[in-house]
């Protein structure tokens, strides 16, 4: 990872950590300080111009895209020792809501490569496996995707139909995914399906016989990453292509859906983040009947309330982080952040227009775009109506 000093930082989000005295959370050692700093200084150098073109395309920017690999940072949660970064889940946060704050769409494509294929990939292969992908996609050479949903099958995820059936040295799959974040571009891809009836993970590679992937799919927000459907018909996957054991696909699941939730919390602290100092810095430069519109009191109320949610969702996000690890489990704190942060990314966002007015449903600002993207986080990942289930259900078990 390439490292940073003296960042000038933006003054608001420089100030949060300051005010509240609560950097030991956001920022718990240099490194964690210095990351953030590179990619809030990368954000603003390089993702923030191209943000607005790339919404409107409803397209993926590749070359961009592979600068993260050269920045170091695709391999955040990888140890050292396997040529990663070696942090953690704090770390994944810091990345994601940075990237949040300049174009969400590009930082979700981020997460689907970096938290869905990385670290899901890592720590379910062995070392044979390893060696043939992670550097690749660690570099950024090749682009990951991971491949869950399915027509009739989103958050009951377990009534997937994907089937694959073992003929020899191969699993032969049949069936199909969609909602597949990266799949039009990927190179490879962590694709579950059921072996005899119990889910299974498989790395298969474009291009592979009988693998296809549909058209792009046009959506509401997100627009900068790219997603499609993908057709498996009598595709052969070697058995050196099984990820984990044979059945095993669920494990393999549940433990990466805890770093993606979070991951997509602090994309929603991202994004409110930005909000919050978007309608701050309009306010005070907008005069009406005089002065300010900062000295109304209904403005006043817009900023201090979307402010104090941003920095619950912020520290709630954080907090959960801190007990997330491939050795340790917190699905009720993780479905916790995600339920809380999300909806206020998209309120906080929602508020922001309303200061800003016209301007703000002007595509001549980010507001208009973070709003439509913040849409999805309460979405993808698991529904907030899934999240209230999980949450319900592990209460009882707790009883």
């Amino acid at each position: 990872m390439k490292r940073a000093s003296g960042v000038a930082t933006r003054k608001y989000a420089r100030g949060f950590a300051a005010m509240q005295g609560s950097d030991f959370l956001y920022n718990p050692t240099d490194e964690h300080r210095q990351l953030r700093e590179m990619v809030n200084r990368f954000g603003k150098e390089r993702v923030e111009p191209q943000a607005r073109e790339f919404d409107v395309r409803g397209d993926f920017n590749v070359p961009l895209f592979k600068e993260l690999g050269e920045l170091g940072v695709m391999g955040v949660t990888v140890p050292a020792e396997a040529g990663g970064v070696g942090l953690d889940a704090t770390a994944a946060c810091i990345i994601h809501e940075e990237l949040s704050k300049f174009d969400a769409g590009f930082a979700l494509a981020y997460l689907a490569h970096s938290m869905l294929f990385v670290n899901n990939f890592y720590n379910s292969a062995n070392e044979q496996q390893r060696e043939k992908y992670l550097e690749k996609v660690m570099s950024g050479e090749f682009i990951g995707s991971m491949g869950m949903s399915e027509p009739s099958a989103g958050t009951d995820v377990l009534g997937m139909q994907s089937n694959a059936v073992k003929k020899g040295d191969y699993y032969v799959l049949n069936g199909g995914k969609t909602w597949i974040t990266n799949a039009t571009h990927a190179d490879v891809y962590l694709v579950y399906a059921k072996v005899e009836g119990k889910v299974s993970a498989f790395i298969l590679e474009r291009g592979m016989e009988g693998f296809t992937n549909g058209e792009k799919i046009d959506k509401c927000g997100m627009r900068a990453s790219t997603m499609c459907e993908l057709a498996f018909n009598d595709v052969k996957i070697p058995k050196e292509n099984l990820l984990g054991a044979e059945g095993g696909g669920v494990m393999c699941m549940m433990r990466n859906l805890e770093i993606e939730r979070l991951t997509l919390a602090a994309m929603a602290v991202g994004i409110a983040t930005r909000c919050v100092e978007e309608a701050f810095n309009y306010a005070n430069t907008r005069v009406a009947f005089g002065k300010p519109i900062a000295d109304f009191g209904q403005i006043q109320r817009h900023i201090a309330e979307g402010y104090a949610k941003t920095e619950a969702a912020r520290a709630l996000t954080y907090t959960v982080a801190r007990t997330v690890s491939p050795t340790t489990q917190n699905r009720i704190g993780t479905d916790a952040a995600k339920l809380f942060a999300t909806p206020v990314a998209k309120e906080v966002a929602d508020m922001s227009i309303q200061v800003l007015g016209g301007m703000g449903y002007s595509r001549d600002m980010p507001v208009e775009r973070l709003w439509r993207d913040a849409k999805l986080l309460e979405i993808g990942g698991g529904t907030s109506e899934s999240h209230h289930k999980n949450i319900m259900k592990d209460f009882r078990k707790m009883m």
